[in-house]
């Protein structure tokens, strides 16, 4: 019953397969010239239905973003991005040091979300062409959000409008960006560029993949720099088809959304079985696969004796023990059940 998080998930055995393959299949071309780094841009292209759209594997999510946005703004520039971001609170300042010094600006929202009426007023701002200020050059958003909610194409439009009012760039940190799809149930386009994205950080390792991402540039002219920044970064990997193989393989077939349903509806159930429980609230909505619960103190000590593990999580109002449970491709329905079990039991006594 491990709901820690979806990073503890193995990989899937068709992903392994592939890299097994790629392996094997003797000598190809280094630093991404291999046929397989080559096929994934065209994959990538179709699904985005973007055929100028480039694309780049790097091994972590943290490259990912802070790469991509090192190509949106100029050192003495400002990201805007909500208190709780990825980028914000848990990547140790790689934004700044990737940037040469690029300020992170919060914007805060309710859920996790950026308030884009909140960075319209931000943006409005007389800085520009101030020497005194950072300028602002970017606006970043997570999808799905560091509070498990989702943006929908209407809400990303609302926030890019502004960003590129101001000639701002949008980046989407999307770790979890195919169990926000699943969610919402639209095309790959109009979730990201058809909606006002211009770079997006392709997540999948969370999903299913043993260390692979994708940074996908909307807008051709943002990749200018970006391989001198990936070389200079440390992820220009000389075999980098195994990440590229892990990539085609997580988008054939539809595997990439097939796991994203299938965590996002293990998450469902939970949900379906706590929310009734005497004491059980969320903090949260629940679009994806992340569930942040409040959960009685019997309840909790119950699950903790079963050997149930979950994250503790702050909680706003005090004597109240809020936690975290994530759920991935490859959680069980019979863990879900078994967890259910003892937590309803422990609340009837």
């Amino acid at each position: 019953m491990n709901f820690r998080s979806d990073n503890e998930s193995g990989a899937h055995p068709s992903i392994i397969e592939a890299v097994s393959t790629a392996f094997s299949s003797g000598s190809a071309h280094s630093y991404g010239a291999d046929e397989w780094t080559l096929r994934l841009e065209r994959r990538l292209r179709e699904l985005f239905e973007k055929p100028d759209l480039v694309a780049y594997p790097v091994a972590t999510g943290t490259a990912a973003n802070v790469l991509s946005l090192a190509c949106c703004t100029p050192s003495w520039g400002a990201i805007y991005c909500h208190p709780q971001a990825h980028i914000m609170g848990d990547e140790a300042n790689a934004t700044e040091f990737f940037t040469g010094g690029a300020q992170l600006r919060p914007i805060d929202g309710p859920a996790g979300k950026l308030d884009s009426r909140r960075l319209a007023d931000a943006l409005a701002q007389p800085v520009y062409g101030v020497v005194r200020h950072p300028q602002p050059s970017a606006v970043s958003i997570s999808q799905a959000t560091e509070c498990g909610t989702v943006y929908d194409p209407v809400e990303i439009a609302a926030i890019a409008t502004s960003t590129h009012r101001h000639g701002l760039k949008l980046h989407m940190d999307g770790a979890r960006f195919a169990n926000a799809l699943a969610f919402v149930g639209c095309s790959a386009a109009e979730l990201s560029w058809q909606a006002g994205v211009d770079v997006l950080s392709f997540g999948a390792t969370k999903n299913g993949a043993l260390s692979a991402e994708a940074v996908v540039f909307f807008d051709p002219a943002l990749a200018r720099e970006f391989l001198f920044r990936r070389t200079r970064g440390g992820h220009q990997l000389s075999k980098m088809r195994l990440l590229s193989a892990q990539l085609e393989a997580y988008l054939t077939d539809g595997l990439w959304l097939a796991n994203a349903q299938h965590a996002n509806a293990t998450a469902r159930r939970l949900v379906a079985g706590l929310t009734p429980l005497k004491g059980t609230q969320l903090l949260y909505p629940v679009n994806a696969n992340e569930i942040f619960v409040i959960l009685p103190t019997r309840v909790h000590d119950a699950l903790q004796k079963a050997g149930a593990q979950y994250h503790p999580w702050p909680s706003d109002r005090p004597g109240e023990r809020a936690f975290r449970l994530v759920t991935a491709f490859d959680t069980s329905f019979d863990d879900v059940d078994k967890f259910l079990s003892i937590a309803k039991a422990a609340s009837s006594q």
